[in-house]
C-alpha cells in the first residue's frame, strides 16, 4: 500500500482535523437555524411571552373549572378563553377608543400650541378652610401656565410624534392581546407537558436547581401578573368606567395613566385626587357625592385586591417594574408594557435566587420546592 492511498483511507476515516472541521461546520449550521429562526418567530415573540404569562395566571382558575366539568380539560380551557376575552376585551376597547381620542386630542394641541388651563369656578371660593387659597391658586395657574405652556409648545412638538404612535399601536396591541389568550386557551390543556419539557431543559442548564428555579420562576409570573399587572387593570377599567359615566375630559387617558401609575406601584391618588376636585366643581352635590365615594372605592381597591393575591408580596424592586414597563412599552408597544416588567421581574428574582444560593427560598408559601403548575 502506497503513502497516496494511506493518507486518503486515514481521511475517510477522519483524524482530529477533519472531526474539528466537522464540528465548526455542524455548529455553524445550528447557529444559523437558530438566527433564522429568531428572525422569523421575532415578530410573535411578545404575543407568545404573553400568552405563557396568561396560562400561568390563569392555571388555578383553569384547574378549578376542569374539575368540576368531570375532568375536561379542553372545555375548561373553552370557556376560560371566552370569558377572559368577554370580561376584558368589551371594556378595554371602549376605553381604548377613548384613549386614541385623547391622545390625538392632545398630539393636535401640542402640534399648533392650542393649550389651555380652564379658569376656576367661583363656586370654589365657598368651599370652607380651603376654598380660597384652592380658588386663588387655580386661578394663578391658568394664568401663568397658559402662558408658560404657548410658549413651551415649540418645544413639545416632538412629543406628538410618539403621541400618536402609541395611540396607533393600540389597535394593534387590541389585536395581539387577543392572539395571546386564543394561544393560551391552547397551551392551558397541554401545561403538566409542557412543565416537564422546560424541567428537562433546565435540568441540562442547572441540574441540581431545575426544579427551583421552575417554581421560582412560575411563583414570580403569577405573583406579578395576578397582584400588579391585575390588580392595576381592573383598577384602570373600573377607574374609566367612572370617570366615563361621570363625563370627565380624556377619561380614555386618565384610565390608561392609572393604569400605568398602577403597575409601576405609585397608585391611582395623583390621578383621582384632581379628578375628585373637578367634580365637586363641575358637578351638583348629589352627583359629587355619588361619584367620589366611587372613585374613593376604586383607589382603595388595590389595597383589598393586593394581600389577596400577590400572597408573600412582591419582592422585586419597584425600579426594576418601571424598568420593565418603560423598556417593554418601547420595544414592544402596549403588549410590551405588560410583558415588560413581568419579564424582567422574573429574571430578577431568578438573578437574585443564583446569588444568594437558595431558590427554594424565594417561593411562595404554600408550595412546595420544585412544585410548579403552569
Amino acid at each position: 500500500m502506497d503513502a497516496g492511498e494511506t493518507h486518503s483511507r486515514t481521511f475517510q476515516q477522519g483524524g482530529p482535523g477533519n472531526d474539528v472541521i466537522q464540528i465548526a461546520i455542524r455548529l455553524g449550521l445550528l447557529a444559523f437555524l437558530i438566527y433564522w429562526s429568531f428572525v422569523l418567530l421575532r415578530p410573535f415573540i411578545p404575543i407568545l411571552a404573553w400568552a405563557v404569562v396568561l396560562g400561568v395566571a390563569l392555571n388555578p382558575v383553569f384547574d378549578w373549572l376542569s374539575a368540576h366539568l368531570g375532568h375536561r380539560p379542553n372545555a375548561a380551557a373553552f370557556i376560560t378563553t371566552i370569558v377572559v376575552l368577554v370580561v376584558f376585551l368589551g371594556p378595554a376597547t371602549w376605553l381604548g377608543i377613548g384613549l386614541v381620542e385623547g391622545l390625538r386630542t392632545i398630539s393636535d394641541q401640542l402640534t399648533t400650541g392650542d393649550i389651555e388651563i380652564p379658569s376656576p369656578p367661583d363656586s370654589i371660593r365657598e368651599w370652607p378652610l380651603i376654598g380660597a387659597p384652592l380658588h386663588d391658586f387655580w386661578q394663578k395657574a391658568s394664568e401663568n401656565l397658559a402662558a408658560a405652556f404657548r410658549e413651551l409648545a415649540p418645544h413639545l412638538k416632538p412629543l406628538a410624534g410618539p403621541i400618536l404612535a402609541i395611540a396607533g399601536s393600540i389597535g394593534t396591541g387590541t389585536l395581539k392581546f387577543v392572539a395571546s389568550v386564543v394561544i393560551a386557551g391552547f397551551l392551558l390543556p397541554s401545561g403538566p407537558r409542557m412543565v416537564v419539557s422546560v424541567r428537562t431543559m433546565l435540568t441540562r442548564i442547572v441540574p441540581q436547581r431545575s426544579a427551583d428555579f421552575l417554581a421560582l420562576a412560575g411563583a414570580t409570573i403569577r405573583t406579578v401578573a395576578q397582584g400588579v399587572i391585575g390588580v392595576a387593570v381592573l383598577q384602570s377599567l373600573l377607574a374609566g368606567i367612572g370617570l366615563k359615566i361621570a363625563g370627565v375630559p380624556h377619561a380614555g387617558v386618565l384610565a390608561f395613566a392609572v393604569l400605568v401609575l398602577g403597575i409601576v406601584q405609585i397608585g391611582s391618588a395623583p390621578i383621582l385626587l384632581p379628578v375628585i376636585i373637578w367634580v365637586w366643581t363641575a358637578k351638583d352635590v348629589g352627583s359629587a357625592v355619588l361619584i367620589t365615594i366611587y372613585l374613593v372605592l376604586v383607589g382603595l381597591s388595590d389595597n383589598a385586591l393586593k394581600p389577596l393575591l400577590m400572597g408573600r408580596g412582591l419582592s422585586t424592586p419597584v425600579l426594576v417594574i418601571f424598568m420593565g414597563v418603560l423598556g417593554g412599552t418601547l420595544a414592544h408597544g402596549i403588549v410590551g408594557l405588560f410583558v415588560g416588567p413581568i419579564i424582567l421581574a422574573v429574571a430578577w428574582e431568578l438573578l437574585m435566587a443564583w446569588s444568594r444560593d437558595d431558590p427554594g427560598g424565594a417561593v411562595t408559601p404554600g408550595q412546595k420546592s420544585g412544585e410548579f403548575k403552569p
